[in-house]
């Protein structure tokens, strides 16, 4: 992808990926810093919170302030990750670790408080949300599937044992489609539904006695129509590189709800219609491979070119 896109993900440069090979961790600062960064934003109710969950989960940070005292900006760096012969921290902007952690971006998704009782009602929420964003515009829509990574982001975070690896990599793969190109609006009512389920999940490990693993679980049935509806509308705007991310997310999530003995949810078509862009359709590329078919409609029948 080209930089002038800003969808693509920042990958760790050569010299990075090299220090990591030599120290023996899995993976580079920078891919530790965005996974941090990425899950406290998606949690975070105002800038003081956002940078104290930076703190809390071990990360350094670094401030930019106006005259005023205003927050300009932020810097992260992980313990340990030291240059010029361990002389001083690595740093990184939130906007060098990805192009949507920028300190505007962040603050995009700072959501109020939500109370534990709301946990309860995430799962429909997130079903909710997933027919909403097939009627979804343009601008709409790409508020919407932001709004559905930050919660991938977050239900990874609070996965058990069981499935977290695998819910991890869906959150990961589904980075690309959480950014579509172009404007975007935050006014979608998908983006008000993932965002409250977002805040309800780190809730659920607190209450209902220590039935937090089995909220997250029962949600992975909700989060692959979740992410199969955003593949849908990615494909509906003829976004190819965003459609193939969200389907990878979508067929590993199906593998972490195989994992709990729950069954995948099924192909029942949807009540919904997805929107296509004006001078926008579906791409002429054969469908992305690693998907289970879905049943098509009879040929001989009339109706719309695609239902779920």
């Amino acid at each position: 992808m080209s930089p002038l896109d800003r969808t693509a993900r920042r990958r760790p440069l050569i010299g990075e990926a090299e220090k990591a090979a030599r120290r023996g961790p899995a993976e580079t600062a920078r891919e530790v810093l965005q996974r941090t960064v990425r899950t406290a934003a998606a949690l975070a109710h105002d800038d003081t919170d956002f940078l104290d969950r930076l703190r809390d989960a071990g990360v350094r940070v670094r401030e930019r302030r106006g005259d005023d005292g205003t927050l300009l900006g932020f810097a992260v760096a992980l313990r340990g990750d030291r240059a010029d012969r361990g002389s001083r921290p690595v740093w990184f902007a939130g906007s060098t670790l990805a192009y949507d952690l920028s300190l505007p971006r962040v603050r995009e998704r700072f959501t109020p408080l939500v109370t534990d009782a709301d946990w309860a009602l995430a799962e429909h929420r997130i079903r909710e949300a997933a027919l909403l964003l097939g009627r979804a515009g343009q601008d709409e829509g790409a508020g919407d599937v932001a709004a559905l990574g930050d919660l991938l982001a977050v239900a990874a975070a609070h996965a058990p044992a069981l499935v977290r690896d695998r819910v991890q990599r869906a959150a990961d793969a589904f980075e690309q489609a959480a950014r579509a190109p172009g404007a975007r609006t935050l006014e979608g009512r998908a983006r008000a539904g993932w965002r409250a389920s977002t805040r309800a999940l780190e809730h659920a490990p607190r209450t209902a006695r220590g039935g937090g693993a089995a909220v997250v679980l029962t949600l992975l049935i909700a989060l692959v129509e979740a992410v199969e509806a955003a593949a849908d509308w990615h494909r509906a705007q003829a976004y190819r590189a965003q459609a193939k991310a969200a389907a990878d997310a979508a067929v590993l999530l199906r593998e972490a709800a195989g994992l709990t003995g729950n069954r995948p949810p099924t192909t029942t078509p949807r009540t919904g219609r997805v929107v296509r862009t004006p001078a926008r359709g579906l791409p002429p590329a054969a469908p992305v491979t690693g998907v289970p078919v879905r049943p098509r409609p009879d040929p001989g029948r009339p109706g719309p070119a695609r239902t779920r």
